[in-house]
């Protein structure tokens, strides 16, 4: 790499690093003012916890030599040691990819989640579905070569995330709702957020790491698309944000300010995997589509009976899917309305249903055993009277006395 581009590689690792932050002031705004210690230190504890060990095994997991092979040798290079410059960055690179994608998997089980037994999820989830994940969709694996399978000059399209990060987290946080069950006096309008602005700042952070999140691995590409993925940022995350103000105005009959805030988030998911291979315009369109889809997915919870606290499923998962199927419709070349016939959005299909089985199946084992072990859920008396004391001995907000 030259000047430039390690210092963009750099750049772009610390907006994708800030991102967690975001994440925890995006979910910590959600929930009630007793449980925002407990909602924030998930993701401050996913940040700790996944960067050592991606630098101690994940990222020699992250790559494979054959197309089928589960994962990496974990003890290929044990800690760095022998790494050199430009590899370390990477490095750094993809460890931001692991920390925000588990903690994105958190949300699904707030108010109701011991702080240990989440972190022996994180670090189980990350070695078992995450680390491997990685090579299947970016490391040599079989997502990656899936092209080469069916005989094509293409192959499948996921340039920051919509089935490694999206998907994939929106997966487990289904399988861990399960496992935890409902929050006591679960029902619709239950709990309101705490603290809006909370959640409009960690919208804010979010959007602006996410430039960091799709534009930062151009620095393996000399910048070559940088262009278009940040408009296509810019622009899906803007239009998706009107989709779902116009589907709550239509449904709930207000445009609320969390409402933009969420349509924000669905918009950058949608985004992820495609931003470098859709016209601008095409990723207006995919922004509105998202928004409006996400908006409405967020009822699934209540019809369906499960308890996704902050609707990771609604966003993510939906979400990740959305942005990945559009593809096979209108990437560049491949897409179906450029004449590129079905073997793009069937290549999509598959890659997002293996992610998304993969992850919820292994998710639920995991957490189903911790659960029957150590305990995974708080007692509910501690849940109702807030688990920032319980958990933490501390509260998000006390008044000053002398």
């Amino acid at each position: 790499m030259d000047t430039g581009e390690l210092a963009w590689a750099i750049t772009a690792s610390a907006l994708v690093v800030f991102m967690t932050p975001g994440v925890a002031f995006f979910y910590g705004g959600l929930v009630k003012a007793k449980s925002v210690v407990s909602m924030m230190m998930m993701s401050f504890g996913a940040l700790g916890l996944i960067s050592v060990l991606w630098i101690l095994y994940g990222y020699n997991m992250s790559s494979v030599d054959s197309p089928w092979a589960f994962s990496g040798n974990p003890f290929s290079d044990f800690g760095l040691g022998s790494a050199d410059n430009e590899t370390l960055v990477g490095a750094l690179f993809g460890a931001t990819f692991a920390i925000i994608t588990v903690a994105l998997i958190s949300g699904a089980i707030a108010d109701r989640a011991k702080f240990g037994s989440w972190l022996i999820f994180a670090g189980l989830w990350a070695t078992f579905v995450y680390f491997p994940v990685a090579a299947w969709v970016w490391g040599g694996g079989w997502i990656l070569s899936l092209g080469d399978t069916f005989g094509l000059d293409y192959t499948v399209i996921d340039y920051a995330g919509g089935t490694a990060v999206h998907i994939n987290a929106g997966a487990a946080a289904l399988a861990l709702a399960l496992v935890l069950g409902k929050r006591v006096g679960f029902a619709k309008g239950m709990s309101r957020p705490h603290n809006v602005p909370l959640v409009l700042l960690g919208a804010s952070v979010l959007w602006f790491g996410w430039f960091g999140f799709n534009v930062g691995a151009e620095f393996s590409n000399d910048l070559a698309n940088a262009g278009l993925i940040a408009v296509n940022t810019l622009g899906a995350t803007a239009a998706a944000i009107l989709g779902w103000l116009i589907v709550e105005k239509l449904k709930d009959g207000k445009a609320t300010s969390v409402g933009a805030g969420s349509g924000a988030v669905a918009g950058l998911v949608a985004i992820t995997p495609s931003c470098a291979n859709l016209t601008p315009g095409w990723a207006l369109v995919l922004g509105i589509l998202a928004g409006a889809i996400c908006a409405l997915a967020i009822e699934l919870k209540y019809k369906l009976g499960f308890d996704d606290s902050l609707d990771v499923v609604g966003i993510h998962m939906v979400g990740g899917i959305v942005g990945t199927l559009y593809l096979g419709f209108f990437a560049i070349d491949t897409g179906l309305v450029y004449g590129g016939g079905g073997m793009q959005l069937l290549m999509q299909a598959i890659a997002a249903i293996g992610v998304l089985i993969y992850s919820f199946v292994i998710a639920f084992i995991i957490g189903f055993v911790i659960e029957k072990t150590i305990g995974f859920r708080v007692k509910n008396e501690d849940e109702v009277a807030g688990v920032d004391q319980a958990v933490h001995g501390e509260e998000g907000y006390v008044l000053a006395t002398e």
